[in-house]
């Protein structure tokens, strides 16, 4: 009876064991999805008025990466109620703005809703498979 307790325990820890060390294996090695994905950077409502009560907003992250493999897309929301300039366009309240990026580059742009008045967009290249993949799916569950 104690033989069949001790078999059980060994072969529930194996198959825990399987689990924790194939999973960073799939993560690796496992396809990226298809399709073009939509990176959403939102200017809340209330931001203009923040920043002329004197409040230093910093709502977006001054530096954004995306992938250029993956087809990632830099979406940004204007939810506040004034305009908001972003490099060469004007984005309206309530307005979206898509800029989807081909190659692997450096992109500074100007931006009024940073305080800094920049924000730097960084494309990295396809991840490939094994551990650049491996970390690159990282990096996206710990945004």
């Amino acid at each position: 009876m104690e033989r069949v307790r001790v078999c059980g325990r060994w072969w529930l820890l194996n198959a825990a064991a399987a689990v924790v060390a194939g999973a960073p294996l799939l993560a690796a090695w496992a396809p990226l999805p298809a399709g073009s994905r939509d990176e959403l950077f939102e200017i809340p409502a209330g931001t203009w008025a923040r920043r002329m009560a004197g409040d230093k907003v910093d709502i977006l992250p001054s530096t954004i990466t995306l992938t250029a493999g993956v087809r990632d897309i830099l979406l940004l929301r204007n939810s506040d109620t004034v305009p908001q300039v972003f490099g060469p366009v004007l984005v309206m309240p309530g307005q979206d703005f898509r800029l989807p990026f081909e190659t692997v580059s450096v992109n500074e742009f100007n931006c009024t809703a940073h305080s800094s008045g920049s924000m730097k967009v960084i494309v990295e290249p396809w991840p490939a498979p094994g551990i650049a993949r491996l970390r690159w799916r990282m990096t996206r569950l710990s945004r």
